[in-house]
């Protein structure tokens, strides 16, 4: 048995998502999965390809909580990719926030 390496602990948490691979503003290639965990320091999640090492990323998360028990919420997370295979990829978060989100679904998820 291997001792966890990691510092930060792991929550797991499946929830759709859609991410953006971001080349300066520019879009160059976005796609839609499942988180599969999350800590303070990053996230993972499936992909539909196998994503670049470095390539910055914007991901969007549907919340499970609700705000004041009624307002839908969405995570916004951008960082950059630290791992990756042909499907799924972990970020390292540089940046988070809280928005409110409509009630439809993901853009792709279904």
């Amino acid at each position: 048995m291997t001792a966890e390496r990691r510092l930060r602990q792991r929550f797991r948490i499946r929830q759709d998502i859609s991410y953006k691979c971001l080349s300066g503003e520019q879009i160059s290639d976005k796609g839609v999965g499942k988180m599969l965990d999350i800590s303070s320091s990053g996230v993972r999640f499936t992909t539909e390809r196998a994503l670049n090492v470095g390539e910055n990323v914007e991901v969007t998360i549907n919340w499970p909580a609700l705000l004041d028990d009624k307002c839908l919420l969405k995570l916004v997370i951008k960082g950059s990719v630290v791992r990756s295979d042909s499907n799924n990829a972990a970020v390292k978060i540089e940046h988070h926030e809280f928005r409110t989100r409509a009630s439809d679904p993901l853009p792709g998820v279904t």
